[in-house]
Parts: C-alpha cells; sequence; structure tokens
C-alpha cells in the first residue's frame, strides 16, 4: 500500500476551484497513490447527469472538462511507461441533474458534452430505456459517436419506420491494446432489466450467452476478456457471465466493471476474474489495473498465470487530479477540457439551473440520519411536502394514503440555495400520482407494510421485487447499513501506514508535525480491504430505509381532550416553620395523553404511478377485489413539482 500525507497548509495554495463557476475548492487530504500494471482501465458509472461535478461537495467539485484534461495527461503516463490505459463507461449517463433533465429535448446540451471524452468502450445502463424518446437519443446519438466502441450484447432496438428489431450496437469486439499488444474481447450487458419502453428490447443475460456470436466471442482466445456491464457486482447476471465465459477458459484474466447498484465495491471472482464498480453521480473515477497479463497466439491453450489485480477509488476533485497526475493548476487543465468546462457553464446558464426557489434551513439526508427522524428527506416529505401538496381539489376532503416509494428520492438536500437544479438532483422523475377511490381502510392500511415487507404476495414476479422500490445503494449487501434504533460508538479517524497498518489518526506525532484533519467520506470495504479510496476518509453512517413512505391526510380529527380535574384543596395551616407544599399544576401528576382521530371507513389510495405495479397484488392479498381499471389519475404533476413548489412557498427566499 502506498500512501503519501499532503499538508494542508503547502496544498491549498495549488488548489483551484472546480471547472464550474460557484464549485467548492477540494480540502488537502492524506492520499494514496495509484498503481500501475500492464492493463490500466479508467471507469465511470451511473453518472446521471452530474457532468458539472457536485457544486455544493467539495470533494467531488471537479467536471466533465477537468475529467477529460485527467484521461488525456493519464494516456501520456501510460506511453511513458510502456503501459495500457482503456477509458469505459458503464451507463446510466441520464437523469438525475439539471444539466440533462431542465432542458428541453431533454438532454439538448448534456449529450455533446459527455460525447466530447474519448471513450475506449462503453454501454447501456436502464435509465437510457425507461422513455421511448431517451431510448430513441441513446440510438441515434450516442450510438453512432461512439460506433467502434459502443457495446449492447443484450439490448435490442425497435427501428419506427419499419418495426425491425435490430442490435443496438455491437454485440463484442476485439481490440489490440496500444502498447503492449494485447488482445483483449470486449463484451457489455445490461441486468434482466424489464421496465424498458416498448422501442427496446433487454435479452435476460443468460439467454444471450447461448447465442452463436456469444460462444463465439468466448472461443476468441484473448489475452484479456473486458466486461463491461450496467450490473451491480453481487447481482447473478455477473456470477452467470464469469462461469460461462471461465468454463471455456480455464486460466483467462477476466476484468468486470459494472455499475447500477451506486457503490464503490470490488469482487474476486477467482484469482484472475475481477470486478470494480464505481459509485454514483460522478463522485467516483474508478481504477483497476491488471498486472501479470501473458500473451498467447490464437491457438495456444490458456495456461495458469500469476495475475494481480489493483483498485482505487478516486475523489472526483482537482486536488487527487492533480495529485495523480503530477500537474498544478497551471499545468493540468487541456484547452480541450476547458473548452467542455465552457459548455457546461454555458449549458447551466442558459438553462437558469442556479435560479432559487428557496433557502433550505438545514441539511435533509437519505441515509446518513435515521428515518424517521428530524434530519431525514423522508421524514421531511412525509410530514409536510406530500401533506401540503398531494391534493386533487374535487377529493380535497377525503381522507387519503399517499405512498412514495424512496427510490424516487436520488440526493440530498444542504442546507442553502435550492435552486432548479436541487429539484431534479433529488427527483428527477416524471412519475405522477394515481389513486383508487373508496378503498375500505382495513385493507389499504395493510398496503405499506407488504411494500416494505415484501414476501409471499410478490415473489412470484421477478419484476415485482420490492428491492425495486427503494434506494439503490441499499440493495447492495456491501454497504454497511445500520438500524436507526442501534446507537454506535463513533469510530476514530484513521490513516494507514506505509506498511499497511491501520491505525487512528491522532493530531501530531509528538514532535510538532501534526496530519491533515480527515474529510467526511467513503471508507469502502470490499474483496481487497479497506485502502481502495485514493483519500483517507473519516468514515460516514449509513441507516436503513424503508422501501416506501405514506402520509395519512385529512383524516378525521381526534376528539377534544377531556378537561382536567380542579386541583384539591390546599391542606389547613399549621404551625410549622417549613415552606409550604406549592399547589400542583393543572398539567402536572398523570400525563395527558393525546389519541388519534378514529380511523375512516374508507380512503383514497394515492400512489406514486411507479408504484402502481405493486398496488394491485398487494390490495389483493388484503382481501380487496380490485383490478387495474380502477386506478385514476389523481394529481397531474410530478413529485419534482410539487416538491418545487412547496419550498417555493414555505422556505425563505434568500439565504
Amino acid at each position: 500500500m502506498i500512501w503519501r500525507s499532503i499538508l494542508v497548509a503547502a496544498s491549498l495554495a495549488t488548489i483551484a476551484s472546480g471547472a464550474q463557476p460557484g464549485a467548492p475548492a477540494p480540502v488537502a487530504a492524506p492520499m494514496r497513490d495509484l498503481e500501475w500494471g500492464q492493463i490500466n482501465i479508467i471507469h465511470t458509472t451511473d453518472i446521471h447527469g452530474w457532468l458539472g461535478g457536485h457544486l455544493q461537495e467539495p470533494q467531488y467539485s471537479a467536471d466533465w472538462g477537468d475529467y477529460i484534461s485527467f484521461t488525456t495527461h493519464m494516456r501520456k503516463k501510460a506511453d511513458e511507461k510502456g503501459v495500457d490505459l482503456l477509458v469505459v463507461d458503464t451507463g446510466d449517463r441520464i437523469e438525475g441533474n439539471g444539466l440533462y433533465d431542465g432542458s428541453d429535448p431533454k438532454g439538448k446540451y448534456s449529450y455533446d458534452i459527455f460525447c466530447q471524452q474519448s471513450l475506449d468502450a462503453l454501454c447501456t445502463g436502464n435509465h437510457e430505456l425507461y422513455q421511448e424518446d431517451s431510448v430513441d437519443r441513446e440510438h441515434n446519438t450516442t450510438v453512432p459517436h461512439f460506433k467502434h466502441s459502443y457495446i449492447a450484447s443484450n439490448l435490442d432496438y425497435i427501428e419506427p419506420e419499419t418495426g425491425n428489431q435490430i442490435p443496438q450496437a455491437q454485440r463484442y469486439f476485439k481490440l489490440k491494446t496500444k502498447n503492449l499488444g494485447y488482445n483483449v474481447v470486449v463484451l457489455g450487458f445490461l441486468f434482466d432489466f424489464d421496465r424498458n419502453a416498448n422501442n427496446s428490447v433487454v435479452q435476460h443475460v443468460e439467454d444471450a450467452m447461448k447465442e452463436e456470436w456469444f460462444q463465439n466471442a468466448i472461443r476468441e482466445k484473448p489475452d484479456l476478456f473486458l466486461v463491461l456491464g450496467h450490473i451491480g457486482l453481487r447481482m447473478k447476471e455477473f456470477e452467470q457471465i464469469f462461469r460461462v465465459i471461465r468454463d471455456e477458459n480455464w486460466y483467462t484474466p477476466i476484468a468486470f466493471l459494472g455499475g447500477h447498484a451506486h457503490v464503490r465495491d470490488a469482487r474476486k471472482f477467482d484469482d484472475n476474474a475481477f470486478a470494480i464498480a464505481s459509485g454514483r453521480y460522478f463522485e467516483t473515477i474508478g481504477w483497476l489495473s491488471v498486472d501479470g497479463v501473458k500473451k498467447k497466439s490464437g491457438k495456444e491453450l490458456s495456461t495458469e498465470a500469476a495475475v494481480s489485480f489493483k483498485r482505487r477509488y478516486i475523489d472526483n476533485n482537482l486536488f487527487g487530479l492533480h495529485h495523480h497526475t503530477g500537474l498544478n493548476e497551471t499545468t493540468f487543465p487541456t484547452g480541450h477540457g476547458r473548452n467542455v468546462s465552457k459548455m457546461i457553464t454555458e449549458g447551466r446558464k442558459t438553462l437558469k439551473l442556479d435560479e432559487s426557489f428557496g433557502c433550505a434551513p438545514q441539511d435533509l439526508w437519505m441515509s446518513r440520519s435515521p428515518y424517521p427522524g428530524d434530519s431525514s428527506i423522508f421524514s421531511w416529505l412525509e410530514t409536510q411536502v406530500l401533506p401540503g401538496t398531494v391534493v386533487n381539489e374535487e377529493r380535497a376532503n377525503v381522507s387519503r394514503l399517499v405512498i412514495v416509494n424512496t427510490g424516487a428520492i436520488r440526493f440530498d438536500i444542504f442546507k442553502g440555495a435550492f435552486t432548479k437544479d436541487s429539484t431534479y438532483l433529488i427527483s428527477p422523475f416524471i412519475s405522477k400520482f394515481n389513486y383508487i377511490a373508496d378503498v375500505p381502510y382495513p385493507i389499504a392500511s395493510k398496503v405499506l407494510q407488504l411494500l416494505n415487507s415484501g414476501g409471499q404476495v410478490f415473489s412470484g414476479d421477478h419484476a415485482l421485487d420490492t428491492r425495486h422500490l427503494t434506494i439503490p445503494q441499499q440493495a447492495s449487501p456491501r454497504l454497511p447499513f445500520s438500524s436507526s434504533e442501534v446507537e454506535e460508538a463513533p469510530l476514530p479517524p484513521m490513516f494507514v501506514d506505509g506498511e499497511g497498518v491501520q491505525k487512528p489518526l491522532v493530531k501530531g506525532d509528538g514532535n510538532g508535525d501534526e496530519e491533515p484533519p480527515l474529510v467526511v467520506g467513503y471508507t469502502t470495504l470490499d474483496d481487497l480491504g479497506n485502502d481502495g479510496d485514493d483519500a483517507v476518509h473519516s468514515p460516514i453512517k449509513f441507516y436503513e430505509v424503508p422501501n416506501c413512505i405514506q402520509a395519512n391526510i385529512a383524516f378525521p380529527p381526534p376528539p377534544p381532550p377531556a378537561e382536567p380535574s380542579p386541583p384539591p384543596p390546599p391542606p389547613p395551616s399549621s404551625s410549622s416553620t417549613s415552606s409550604p407544599t406549592p399547589s400542583p399544576s393543572p398539567l402536572s401528576g398523570k400525563r395527558i395523553e393525546v389519541e388519534d382521530g378514529p380511523d375512516p371507513e374508507k380512503v383514497d389510495l394515492v400512489f406514486l404511478d411507479y408504484v402502481q405495479p405493486w398496488i394491485i397484488p398487494a390490495l389483493q392479498f388484503s382481501g380487496g377485489d380490485y383490478k387495474p381499471e380502477d386506478i385514476k389519475p389523481y394529481v397531474d404533476k410530478t413529485l419534482t413539482d410539487l416538491i418545487a413548489a412547496w419550498v417555493g412557498e414555505n422556505w425563505e427566499k434568500k439565504c
């Protein structure tokens, strides 16, 4: 393990702010160096439109132009070292940021900006496929731009003119690396996604591997298989791919590049097969190096070789990018990178993404604060936003249960300006609210519990797996979520010394020298250990959240509180010199409990349309005789619209 302590005072003078106006300057931190191999891979995934970087988080404040400068310098370093470097992306490039969602048509600026990067391989995510227009834009814009590097091993496109079903892109391709001449077979899969738009077809991974093209691909006898996938590393699809390739190629190295789960993770399949996932929202730039790769001819049988894999999760900020390239604010930016940063600035300005709707009085967290709780974004929705906004004027006085899946919220709210961009960061989707009228309350009241517990009612249909309802990171078994009911002692800040031993980070070493204070951030534990993050962080604690939350609105009021009994008369006076006993307060003594109101006989069951496939089975399981035909529109506004309206009406305009 290589690490280097960088002193704050010596470093801050050379740190520039992120390329976007107003982006905060990164904070210096102890750094772990990148470890190079013969084949090195730089990886992004689940960017979700965050091409401008994080304008409220200094540790992730570099933008896409900075990333282009970074990869340009790293390609040059690879050439100087005589090794190879590949740059890849594994999908979900859209939905989740105003730069994509705020334009009409969506992606008017972001497609051109993304395509400025030079990529050696890329594949599709599920978010490119939810809407027919985004499927069209991906097929007609991104695919032709990256014609020779785009892979769609199990994805087809339906041509609108003819109705013909054609491959979205090439099923696989072969490449020879620039400097060492390794032969690589590149594949690119999407998990078994089944909520795609009608102009796309996703073939199950297991079925795609039975196709003739795949059987030919795994018999190419390359030096390395490079498998891209918009697939969580712990999902079954990667396991299936690994087993089929390994059955045919006993010792050939396999490098998997995954995504979808929104986590930093690395998985070891066997000694010669390894996978990395590189976070979410352009917070993370992944680094995977492969060493000990044995070159072989096409006819040579695979033999066992000592292959090693190293990984690093790079915080996307200029402090780290300067460190890894050995450059500074003057020498780091390239002309191309600067131009791309200007494209981002101009797009954000045109879209007025910095226009403020109000000032958030506090931070509101998805999973960094317990639910329910005052700092939980879900409690805020449940108790304030939904009751004040989800109203059908014709049925405003009807009691209703309003259900929202936690996966509809994608990011935290930070104290300070809540902008047009913020609305898309926290909820970029176009889902609206539907309802079923006059559901008996004893039936409707059971739905939330079923959505949160899963169970047999949904077990027969993979499409109704209730994990699809919650936040992506929680579906990953690697992220250490805590129960909100358990308090853990805070961990001391940690650093790793030159011998790879983890120790508490204390102020000074007795000689007057002090390490820089640690920034709160990811402290990733994966199959290779706990030293994968490039910056040494103070750990974040994550809490579990339910699959869905529910607001009870317009319920019958509780009965008025009973009048308190009059206080007893004071005792007769006496000649005692002790102080008199004070008269009890009318509210002292036994606590007066405030009762809930009576349950309504019937309610309108209101829900985001994304949750709709689960609603009818849950009602039927609870004793209701309901069909999809009973569902009607309730509010013709998205959750994004309702949040923005609530903020504008309830929070102060200026910070």
